[in-house]
Parts: structure tokens; C-alpha cells; sequence
């Protein structure tokens, strides 16, 4: 377990979402469940910390307003509250850029006395409640330009002290077209599907189940007056189930769709073009199937369809089925053995109805995109009125920039 601090800058509303909703967000990669982490918020310039837990399960959840930023979340446990101080009090054994040290990209602290002062310190200050800094509209404003200059100054001098704060490239690499979404070698649904887990870290294998079957699932053509949906049948091209126990809905239904320009598509008014004609056409027959928009007899023989074909799917696996098991065991001890096959398809179907979201995984996507085809999406309905979610990656193939040699390697990032 390692002992971390979660700056999160001026942000008292992302202060308070991690305590209120039990959630952590990081922009980068590194901490872990188990560590133990103490919440910090910038308040007149001061650096306050007043609660720390420690980080649970991990998840793709992140109901920040700047969500875009981080990289990983985790579900929280084991919460205590404090008098808010001044994590200042650091500078003593980290000296005068303890800040850097201890606090950037909530790296883990390795000296002892630094942990030790952090622990007494909470502890002599615990209480039982929340302290909200209410005082949001008297923040410090400071200039862009002014912060920037400071922090640049501050990491330069942090870093020649502690050559370890700089960031160490490893290799270098150039970006490269995939040839399309179905090839063999280079095809982005292929490769993706392959190396699911290892590139979607918030998705742990013990955590989710993949089913990339792009033939196996069908959806009903809809017809609605209201919202244009094609009456065309759609295809997922794959099917992702998540499981946090922590949360209300412990399961999430994930539709996947893998579109790819590749080297066809490279003009800008060719990817609008099929992005606006076909891709997103295709989000909103499957949202349409599973929203109340829809007809209601449709609606529930689809989902009681699509139940039995993931049931089948995962029965021809018996370490899927294992996996299957243990969760509802987590979720229920002492349910007896003949009622989990019911307590599964119960939970499936409420996951249809009340937590579905359709993720697209493709090469290109910007900001302005993603958050049209959201905002799309979230236009239909579920029965706990609520909205089908949506998720956007960007996923590019990349490959190690060499010199002479024959044998090429490549690598998948994921946005």
C-alpha cells in the first residue's frame, strides 16, 4: 500500500464530488487499490487537506465536470474526516520543493518521516463530519499566464534537486495509419480486441467480460417520427460487461462499435461525411432498441434475447461463468446455489433498462464530435429516467521509431 496525495487544484466542487459520490480521479497512471490517499484542495492559496481514504475498486466512472482530464477513477472506501491543514507542513522533511516532490501526479511518498508527520497529524485533527469550504465565490484568481510561469519555475528548480521528478522517455515512436477496422493484421477492431484489457486498464479482467462476437448480438430496425433512426437493423461489434460492486447498479452494459477511417478515409470531408452518415446513424439504432421511445413488446423481447445469447455465450466458458458466480457471491454471501441463475438474469435485465451505454471506439474523434454524438445519444431515454450513456476512445497504432533495423514495433494508445 502506498501513501499518496490527491491535489485537486482549486477545484472545491471536484473536492467535494470525490467525498460525495465515494470517487477518485487521477491524471495519470500509478496508484492502485489499497493505497491510502489524502485529499487536498487549494483554498486562498493554501493547500488544505480534510479527509483521506483509500482507493477501492477501479472504475471508469468520473462524474467531474473536467472528466476529459483523468485518466483513471477508483471507487473509494474506509472515509475519515479532519480539521483541514495546511499540507505545508511537508516542507520539513521535504524541503523547499516538497510540492513537486510529494504532490505532483500524486506520486507515491517514500520517506518514512513524510508519511509518519501526514499520519500524526490527521490524526491529532480527526473528526467525525465533513468540513465543506463553503467561501467558493472569495477563491484567488490568478492569472493563466502568472501560474504557468510559477509552476515552470518551480518544477525546474524541484527537478534539479531531484533529478527522479523528470520524466524519462523510454522511446520514441511516430503514428501510423491502421489499414481499416476488419484487417487481420493491422485492423484496429482486431487489434484493440486483443489487447483489450491491457489498453482499457479501467476495465480489469477480473472486473468485466468481453464478448467480441460482431455477429452474435442484433438489434431491432426502429421507425420513429419524432427522432430520425433508420429502419435498417444494426450489429454491435461487441459487448462489454462491467461489474462495481460498490455502486447502486452493480452491472453496466456496454454496446461496442468500432469504426475506423484507416488509410481509405483521409480527407477531412470524407471522415465527416461517413461520421455524420454512418457512424452516427448506427449509435442511435441501438440507443432507439433499448430507449422507452420504442416500441414496449420490442423493447423486452430484445433485451430477453439478448440475456439468453450472453448466458449461452458465457456458459461455453467455465472460467467465465466462474467469474459470473463470484461476482453475485460478492454481492449476496448467502444466496443459495439454485437462485444465481435468476439473481444473473434479474441483474442483466435491470442493466438493459436502467444502465446501457454505447461506447465507440475509433481513430479519430475531437472533442466538439464526441460531445455532439453525447449529446445525441443521451436524448433517448431509459425507464429510471435516466439517459443511454456514451463513451468515446480514440485509439491510434503507433511504431517505434529505429534506425536500420528490419523488424518493426508497434504500440496502441488509447484517448
Amino acid at each position: 500500500m502506498a501513501t499518496r496525495i490527491l491535489h485537486c487544484g482549486n477545484s472545491i466542487i471536484n473536492y467535494d464530488i470525490c467525498i460525495e459520490q465515494k470517487i477518485a480521479g487521477f491524471t495519470t497512471g500509478g496508484p492502485s487499490s489499497g493505497d491510502l490517499i489524502y485529499l487536498v484542495v487549494k483554498v486562498k492559496k493554501k493547500s488544505l487537506c480534510g479527509a483521506r481514504f483509500v482507493l477501492d475498486e477501479i472504475t471508469d466512472y468520473k462524474p467531474w465536470p473536467d472528466s476529459e482530464r483523468y485518466f483513471l477513477s477508483f471507487t473509494v472506501k474506509n472515509i475519515e474526516y479532519c480539521e483541514p491543514f495546511d499540507v505545508s507542513i511537508l516542507a520539513g522533511p521535504g524541503g523547499p520543493h516538497w510540492g513537486p516532490k510529494y504532490m505532483q501526479s500524486s506520486k507515491p511518498i517514500k520517506e518514512a518521516d513524510a508519511v509518519e508527520l501526514l499520519e500524526n497529524t490527521f490524526r491529532q485533527k480527526h473528526v467525525e463530519h465533513f468540513h465543506r469550504f463553503e467561501d467558493v465565490e472569495n477563491q484567488t484568481e490568478i492569472k493563466e499566464d502568472e501560474r504557468v510561469s510559477e509552476e515552470i519555475t518551480e518544477f525546474t528548480n524541484a527537478i534539479k534537486e531531484n533529478p527522479e521528478l523528470e520524466v524519462k522517455i523510454m522511446g520514441t515512436f511516430q503514428t501510423i495509419n491502421f489499414t481499416n477496422e476488419m484487417d487481420v493484421i493491422r485492423g484496429l477492431e482486431k487489434l484493440v480486441n486483443d489487447n483489450f484489457h491491457s489498453l482499457f486498464q479501467q476495465f480489469p479482467e477480473n472486473r468485466s467480460i468481453l464478448i467480441p462476437e460482431n455477429r452474435l448480438f442484433m438489434t431491432q430496425g426502429i421507425k420513429n417520427e419524432d427522432i430520425y433512426v433508420s429502419g435498417i437493423r444494426g450489429i454491435p461489434d461487441a459487448l462489454l460487461i462491467i461489474f462495481t460492486k460498490s455502486l447502486s447498479n452493480p452491472l453496466q452494459i456496454n454496446l461496442i462499435e468500432y469504426e475506423c477511417y484507416g488509410e481509405t478515409r483521409t480527407r477531412a470531408s470524407e471522415k465527416s461525411n461517413y461520421l455524420n452518415t454512418q457512424i452516427i446513424p448506427q449509435l442511435m439504432r441501438f440507443a432507439s432498441v433499448f430507449s422507452i421511445i420504442t416500441d414496449q413488446n420490442t423493447r423486452e423481447t430484445t433485451i430477453k434475447k439478448w440475456i439468453e445469447k450472453i448466458l449461452i455465450y458465457i456458459n461455453k466458458d467455465s472460467k467465465l461463468e466462474a467469474k459470473l458466480t463470484e461476482w453475485i457471491r460478492e454481492l449476496n454471501p448467502k444466496i443459495k446455489e439454485k437462485s444465481i441463475d435468476r439473481e444473473i438474469e434479474k441483474l442483466l435485465e435491470t442493466s438493459f433498462k436502467t444502465n446501457l451505454r454505447i461506447m465507440l471506439i475509433i481513430d479519430e474523434l475531437t472533442t466538439e464530435q464526441k460531445v455532439t454524438i453525447k449529446n445525441v445519444i443521451n436524448s433517448f431515454k431509459l425507464g429510471n429516467d435516466s439517459s443511454i450513456g456514451f463513451e468515446g476512445y480514440v485509439i491510434k497504432l503507433i511504431q517505434k521509431l529505429k534506425i536500420n533495423e528490419m523488424l518493426a514495433e508497434y504500440a496502441l494508445t488509447v484517448q
